[in-house]
């Protein structure tokens, strides 16, 4: 059964955008954390926005061009991305955290050509 639900991913060009939409599973409930994380090749996976406490925090590499905005109620949040670099390539995880567990999507790939 899926949990996390993730799509938007796909290729772009430098410069472009894309906007990523993540949907938890309606048996979650009462979340306390919810955003996006991406792991490069070679890399160790990161935060890239997250929102708790009714408070959204960006890494500095990306809160210029990334916004984040989200729905309680239906326990999604979206990432708009823009002016994206090929640096920003990578496989993007939506997270999710309630007071029981930590969730994870599989994750898809953004791809940002030169």
């Amino acid at each position: 059964q899926v949990q996390l639900v993730e799509s938007g991913g796909g290729l772009v060009q430098a410069g472009g955008s894309l906007r990523l939409s993540c949907t938890g599973s309606r048996t979650i409930f009462e979340w306390e954390a919810m955003g996006w994380y991406r792991q490069a090749p070679g890399k160790q996976r990161e935060m890239v926005a997250i929102n708790e406490n009714e408070t959204t925090q960006l890494s500095d590499s990306v809160k210029d061009r990334f916004t984040m905005s989200r729905d309680h109620a239906k326990n999604t949040v979206l990432l708009q991305m823009n002016s994206l670099k090929p640096e920003d390539t990578g496989v993007y995880y939506c997270y999710l955290r309630n007071s029981v567990r930590d969730y994870w999507g599989q994750g898809t790939q953004v791809t940002v050509s030169s």
